[in-house]
């Protein structure tokens, strides 16, 4: 290589690597600060101050809300309305006369770019409003806006979104390369994709009616984010779905749960949130039916499709058992399975649910080898997640059954442990189950471990495929060996969500 060519590459490397050391490098998570910080901080929303403290917290983004004065000002407000003063009908110099509450004046949109553009880690994720006074004037404030980002040289930092679906192709127009993200919740992801606008930031409530929303914008590469989510158990509920942003006047905790998530190298393969009305999701769920012992000298009639003992509703799956004469059982009630719709070879299985109570209940979340029906029990493999007996309160039983280890001979692996409340809240019972162990853990904490010794399938038949059920039981060698309580029926176990990730 001469030294001609030998500077030219030089030259060229240097200068590559000088581009790529000033690229834009956000923070790694996915937590948009929704009007800044300001909930836990006592800060004014969308004020400086609620940025910087977005900014000091680390989050991703920051969101604010962008307005025109009557005399052509762009300023930093969500309502249309300042301190009593309509924004589009007053002049700026009216408005700054009442300060913020932490004595900041009504910022602009160029003070709020020059404050965030002291940092390279968070987004500026700019709403721009629509205004009342009609499109025009809307087209107006938007190309202010793009304007004003470009004069400051801000693009990198800035992600449009609007309500207004006009205002975001206004900003396409004026600038090919911006970030833009449509909040309304009305247009499909292959429009969105259609039209070039980009991304979707819609209510979580529409993105949780419909649980492929999230999955079909990612296979057009169409971003998704969800506002505004302040329940650490709808952050859950996205976050495990790998949403790219979500929007919270929480974002002390959901950085914590985002964390937490990350860390995960597992992910979410199969779930069922419940957010559907009527029978259970025949899709996921079938029934095993009848009033034949089951076994256990139980002594419920499991139904088919019967709503009096299987329901959806406001989020929540019931199963009731009741006192209801059928067919030739006392009590009527569901057991729900997942054969043949869905089955698993080790992962994570997490269900949160809330006990039924009272002398008599038998409930349980288990697993059946999928073979059980050439191999047998219990030679198939049983993971019990978790087994309750009314009549040992506040109680819960993690187990496996094998051919070596089961009931029948007294050598199940087992453990019993206090649960508090398990009758009026909510608890989330998991199996992590691997190659080479079973753990049974309680809202998050490993109780119970039991490893894989590596004998024969007589130990450990755990490595085919097993299938989930859910249950409510009435009696039973177990369930009622202390009689049963007639006065606590009808007795229902209800199931918030359950999830598969491997």
């Amino acid at each position: 290589m001469n030294k001609h060519v030998i500077s030219l590459f030089l030259a060229f490397w240097t200068l590559s690597f000088s581009y790529f050391s000033k690229a834009q490098s956000f923070y790694n998570n996915k937590i948009v600060a929704h009007r800044g910080a300001w909930k836990n901080t006592g800060a004014p929303q969308n004020s400086i101050a609620s940025l910087e403290n977005a900014i000091k917290l680390g989050c991703v983004g920051s969101e604010f809300d962008v307005r025109m004065t009557k005399d052509e000002v762009l300023v930093i407000n969500h309502d249309a309305h300042y301190e009593g003063m309509d924004i589009e009908k007053t002049d700026y110099a009216e408005l700054i006369k009442k300060p913020l509450k932490n004595g900041e004046h009504l910022p602009t949109l160029e003070e709020y770019l020059k404050a965030g553009k002291k940092q390279t880690k968070t987004m500026l994720v700019t709403e721009i409003k629509p205004s009342p006074a009609g499109k025009e004037r809307a087209m107006i404030l938007a190309e202010k806006v793009v304007k004003t980002v470009q004069k400051l040289k801000a693009q990198k930092w800035v992600v449009y979104i609007s309500f207004d679906y006009d205002i975001l192709k206004k900003v396409r127009e004026l600038d090919k390369n911006a970030k833009l993200q449509y909040l309304n919740g009305n247009i499909s992801a292959a429009q969105l994709q259609a039209d070039n606008i980009g991304g979707l930031d819609y209510h979580f409530s529409v993105l949780q009616k419909d649980e492929q929303w999230i999955a079909n914008a990612k296979k057009l590469g169409v971003a998704t984010n969800a506002w505004t989510v302040n329940d650490t158990l709808v952050m859950d509920y996205f976050l495990v779905r790998n949403i790219d942003y979500l929007t919270t006047d929480e974002p002390e905790k959901a950085l914590v749960r985002d964390a937490r998530f990350a860390k995960e190298i597992r992910k979410l393969v199969w779930s069922d949130e419940f957010n559907y009305s009527g029978l259970p999701d025949a899709s996921k769920w079938g029934y095993e039916v009848g009033g034949k012992g089951w076994g256990n000298n139980e002594l419920e009639y499991y139904t088919n499709a019967d709503k009096s003992n299987a329901l959806v509703k406001n989020g929540v799956l019931s199963i009731t058992a009741r006192k209801n004469k059928f067919e030739n059982r006392d009590y009527t009630s569901a057991r729900l399975l997942t054969k043949g719709k869905a089955e698993w070879t080790y992962g994570r299985i997490e269900v949160r649910a809330k006990l039924p109570k009272g002398r008599g209940t038998w409930p349980a979340i288990w697993m059946l080898g999928s073979n059980i029906e050439t191999a047998g029990w219990p030679k198939c493999g049983e993971i019990d997640i978790m087994e309750h007996v009314g009549y040992d309160p506040d109680t819960l039983v993690g187990t496996i059954h094998t051919q070596a280890y089961n009931h029948v001979k007294g050598t199940q692996k087992s453990k019993k442990i206090f649960i508090k409340n398990p009758y009026t809240e909510f608890h989330v019972y998991a199996v992590d189950w691997t190659p080479e162990r079973m753990d049974f853990l309680l809202d998050g904490n490993v109780y119970l471990s039991i490893p894989n010794e590596h004998k024969t399938v007589n130990e450990w038949p755990f490595d085919k495929p097993e299938y989930l059920l859910l249950n409510v039981a009435v009696g039973g060698n177990w369930g009622g060996a202390k009689g049963i309580d007639e006065s606590v029926f009808p007795a229902k176990m209800e199931v918030d969500y359950v999830r598969v990730f491997q």
